[in-house]
């Protein structure tokens, strides 16, 4: 089991540790709704340094990301970021993945920890234009400091004006005393905040540094338990649950990071997908009667017959009411359509709604 750089500061604040992705990481320290609703209201630390990241360096680095990515990275200038997704060849998904533009020879893929090696060897295959790779993963460490208060605290931190880094953009800057370090505001909460990348070396200083800045406005460490639940909130997709090597990008409703006036491994697929009309989608869906949906429960209508599975379930702790996402048939992708989520045996009513659950 990998570790983090900051383990042993998690043991010590008392977190949950479990088996996460090949790492020991933090499930929770004071609890999952109180970590939720603290970085909603405040602020809160995730040590997300599981997560992997390659650098694609050469003259034809945009040619190889074009290639193996389903968004378009040829919109991209220096200092911004782009969410997209590897297409499988199958009509699937690798994985999802974020596109940092460098410079326009350079990228810096960030990847599900999950999928670090199954990446790096698809990426890898389909290098056949001469790309310099680098596979960094092991010795970056990453914090997402989220939560409205993140501007106000982050900023005595540093010089760069971080009120200035629009959403899904990055610079790079002096911060808690130390140079060249990655600031990023992409988020994967909803609740605004930034991510900073740095060498392990200097994890348990920016750590403490960033504890300190905050500590008269709330902040806490927040753990994966409630990562989760602030994502689902936002209607975000999890790689493993919403989206996986059978689900195509259309049908997970990711279309809009799915350019088909390019051409990448399977473009055309999706093309012919797109023109035949999907079969199922990934939707969002409160429940109307009690209880709470969990992955792999199957959907039924109102007759009985399955439809679909849910991917993602919560009690939301912000709308204080059960949601979740799942894949359902047509032409139940309709919202406000009547659908049933089978929980121990009882059909348990639920609607169709429009995502994210959360409105801001």
């Amino acid at each position: 089991m990998k570790k983090t750089a900051l383990n042993s500061i998690h043991i010590e604040a008392g977190a949950k540790m479990v088996p996460f992705a090949g790492y020991e990481m933090p499930l929770q320290y004071s609890g999952l709704t109180d970590e939720h609703l603290n970085v909603r209201e405040n602020l809160g630390v995730f040590d997300v340094s599981h997560m992997g990241e390659f650098f694609l360096k050469g003259e034809k680095a945009l040619d190889l990301v074009q290639k193996v990515t389903s968004n378009d990275a040829s919109k991209l200038i220096d200092g911004k970021i782009q969410y997209s997704c590897l297409p499988n060849g199958k009509g699937g998904i690798v994985d999802d993945l974020l596109v940092y533009r460098i410079n326009a020879e350079e990228y810096m893929l960030v990847v599900n920890a999950s999928n670090i090696e199954k990446d790096w060897n698809w990426i890898k295959s389909h290098n056949t234009f001469g790309v310099e790779m680098t596979n960094k993963s092991d010795e970056i460490s990453l914090l997402a400091v989220q939560g409205p208060k993140a501007v106000e605290v982050l900023q005595k931190l540093t010089s760069v004006n971080l009120s200035e880094i629009s959403y899904y953009s990055f610079v790079y800057g002096d911060f808690a005393g130390i140079e060249n370090i990655l600031i990023s505001a992409t988020g994967y909460t909803g609740a605004g905040g930034f991510e900073i990348y740095f060498e392990n070396k200097h994890a348990e200083t920016i750590w403490n540094a960033v504890m300190e800045a905050g500590k008269d406005f709330g902040i806490k460490p927040a753990g994966l338990a409630a990562r989760d639940t602030l994502r689902l909130e936002m209607g975000f997709c999890l790689y493993g649950n919403d989206i996986d090597d059978t689900t195509s990008p259309l049908e997970a409703g990711l279309g809009w990071i799915t350019k088909l006036s390019k051409d990448f491994i399977d473009s055309d697929y999706l093309k012919a997908q797109k023109e035949s009309g999907l079969t199922k989608k990934l939707v969002g869906f409160e429940l109307i009667d009690k209880g709470i949906p969990r992955h792999d429960y199957e959907i039924e209508n109102e007759e009985g017959k399955t439809i679909g599975k849910v991917t993602s379930g919560t009690m939301s702790p912000s709308l204080k009411s059960a949601i979740g996402l799942g894949y359902v048939e047509k032409p139940y992708f309709a919202v406000d359509s009547e659908i049933f989520i089978v929980v121990r045996n009882k059909k348990l009513k639920a609607k169709v709604v429009k995502i994210p659950f959360l409105k801001s």
